[in-house]
C-alpha cells in the first residue's frame, strides 16, 4: 500500500463521518485503508455498516486491507455537476475491487493517471489525500511513480 500523501486545496465537498464511518476516515488519515470484517461470517464488507451485509451479524470490526487491488469499472467525468469539481475537471471515477475477497468493491477517484490508459482489470494501489480536515482514500495505476 502507497503512503503517499496528495495534498489538495480544493473547494470539493468532503465526506462528514459518522459513528460507523468514524473508523474509516480515521485510518484514512493514518495512511491506512480500512474496511469492516464480520466475526460471525467472516467476511469482508464497505461500505461500513450497522450489521453484516451478508449474514446480517452485528459483531463487525475494523480490520485493515492491502489498498491493492483491480479496476472493476470506471467512468471520465467532464461535464461540471456540482460547482466544487470546477477546477477537477476531468476527473476519474471508478469501482475498485479489493483483491482480499471478490466482489469487495470501492467506489473512489483514480488520480495520477495522465497518459495512462485505463483498462478494466488493470491492478491499482491506494493513496490518500488530504481534503480539509478529512483524508481521502484514492486510487492509481499501480507502479505510477510518485
Amino acid at each position: 500500500m502507497s503512503t503517499q500523501r496528495l495534498s489538495s486545496k480544493d473547494s470539493r465537498p468532503i465526506p462528514d463521518p459518522d459513528d460507523f464511518t468514524r473508523f474509516y476516515w480515521e485510518g484514512a488519515a493514518q495512511g491506512h485503508l480500512l474496511v469492516q470484517n464480520c466475526r460471525a461470517c467472516h467476511r469482508l464488507q464497505y461500505p461500513p455498516d450497522v450489521v453484516c451485509v451478508h449474514c446480517q451479524s452485528a459483531d463487525v470490526e475494523p480490520v485493515e486491507v492491502s489498498g491493492r487491488g483491480t479496476l472493476f469499472s470506471f467512468a471520465r467525468v467532464e461535464r461540471l455537476f456540482h460547482s466544487g469539481f470546477a477546477n477537477s475537471l476531468p476527473y476519474v471515477i471508478a469501482l475498485v475491487e479489493l483483491e482480499e475477497q471478490a466482489g469487495l468493491r470501492l467506489l473512489t477517484n483514480i488520480v495520477d493517471a495522465a497518459g495512462v490508459s485505463l483498462e478494466v482489470g488493470m491492478p491499482v494501489e491506494v493513496v490518500f489525500e488530504d481534503r480539509g480536515e478529512v483524508t481521502v482514500p484514492q486510487f492509481r495505476p499501480a507502479g505510477v511513480p510518485a
